[in-house]
């Protein structure tokens, strides 16, 4: 489409991308300044209808107006669309989005907010399958980013679960709906990187050659224990959410909780119950860290005496980690090591699933040392596929050999 005969309507801006001009619709800026959302709307989706896309910018350049008037209406107001039940699925009091870890906030919030902008006016009635088949090829960049898709879908079906519990019309029909969809649409792979015991030594050193002997005692814990990355380094938390700690960022209003030195006993033995499970199973992490021989290596950089509070403590600020900033961390230490780029630190957990199995450790001991209630999860961290793949050999082989079938030539 040509820059004369693209369509024209308020807000209504063409961004050039990798693949040519997208329309997208823009507040305007003083009313962003001022606190309207959404900044932005991409409309690629109408690209091909410019009727629609007129309209589509018609009405959000109307709801910008009427907000501007002061017009902010009921949050707890359904009145049939997507917007109305993200808002509800927001700000009830009942409503499960209040229960989510910060861990999960952040794609919650950037995907509510992604939903509003994108299908925020449409009825949740007139949703069907084949809408969300035009949506997926939106959310997932027509099928380069499947997980993107797939996390829209899940903040959708979780507003349409909460909407359910309410007796919202409509919202029992588009469950169904998104049920059948998630099973149709194509979904996201399930990561198969896996660290091997060398590559996490080679990571430590890394570290300590950074001078950061927090990050190797982070990825030594992780590998060894299997705890969660979010419950080593912690997670830091609003004021008004969650319990008590009196770990705090006063300048950022937020107060800290994972691993302290406190559920390390004299004996070494780690019990944790990590943040995942503390308010749902309470499965707990056991694990005797005189078997962590990466742990006990490490330990020697931490004197008794300061082994106190938070485990994991940035050299830079005093303070747990903030997650963006271990992540970075981890991409030095990853590429010093020279470590795949696709390897993540959040992998270093299952890195131990999948090293314990391939130690021939049972399923079962290894759900357990994970903490995780169902063994079907387990299975997902497992990555030892070649490993599975000899262990299914031999034990092929070694029957062949006892009943004398030899190498099944045939003969």
């Amino acid at each position: 489409m040509e820059d004369e005969e693209q369509v024209k309507a308020p807000g209504l801006k063409w961004m050039k991308r990798a693949d040519g001009k997208v329309p997208v619709w823009v507040a305007d800026e003083d009313d962003v300044k001022a606190g309207y959302i959404p900044k932005t709307v991409n409309l690629q989706y109408l690209v091909d209808q410019p009727e629609m896309l007129k309209a589509k910018c018609d009405s959000l350049q109307a709801d910008m107006l009427l907000w501007r008037t002061g017009h902010r209406g009921d949050p707890l107001h359904f009145d049939g669309t997507v917007k109305s039940l993200l808002s509800i699925y927001e700000t009830h009091k009942r409503s499960p989005y209040h229960k989510l870890k910060p861990g999960s906030l952040v794609p919650y919030n950037h995907y509510l907010k992604n939903l509003r902008g994108h299908i925020g006016p449409v009825r949740i009635d007139d949703i069907s399958g084949v809408d969300l088949m035009e949506w997926h090829d939106v959310w997932s960049g027509n099928g380069r980013y499947l997980a993107a898709s797939a996390m829209a879908r899940a903040v959708l079906f979780a507003a349409t679960n909460f909407g359910i519990m309410l007796r919202l019309p409509g919202c029992a029909e588009l469950q169904v709906v998104l049920s059948v969809s998630g099973k149709t649409l194509p979904q996201p792979k399930r990561r198969k990187q896996a660290a091997t015991a060398a590559q996490i030594t080679a990571a430590r050193a890394a570290a300590h050659a950074a001078g950061r002997p927090s990050s190797a005692l982070t990825y030594a814990l992780c590998f060894e224990t299997t705890v969660r990355l979010w419950d080593v380094i912690g997670q830091w938390w609003p004021m008004d959410m969650g319990g008590i700690s009196e770990v705090l960022d006063a300048e950022r209003e937020t107060k800290w909780f994972g691993l302290r030195w406190e559920d390390i006993d004299d004996d070494l033995v780690l019990r944790y119950t990590p943040s995942k499970t503390v308010d749902s199973s309470g499965a707990e992490t056991t694990y005797s860290l005189k078997k962590a021989p990466m742990v006990m290596e490490e330990l020697k950089h931490w004197p008794v005496e300061h082994r106190h509070g938070p485990v994991i403590v940035s050299e830079e600020t005093g303070l747990p980690y903030r997650a963006q900033i271990f992540g970075q961390r981890w991409s030095v230490d990853r590429k010093a090591a020279g470590l795949p780029v696709a390897l993540w630190a959040r992998d270093l957990r299952a890195s131990g699933i999948t090293e314990g199995r391939a130690s021939n450790a049972s399923l079962d001991d290894a759900r357990q040392v994970a903490g995780h209630s169902d063994i079907s999860t387990t299975e997902i961290y497992d990555r030892a596929i070649l490993e599975a793949a000899d262990r299914f050999a031999d034990a092929r082989i070694k029957r062949r050999e006892q009943s004398g079938n030899g190498s099944g030539n045939g003969r």
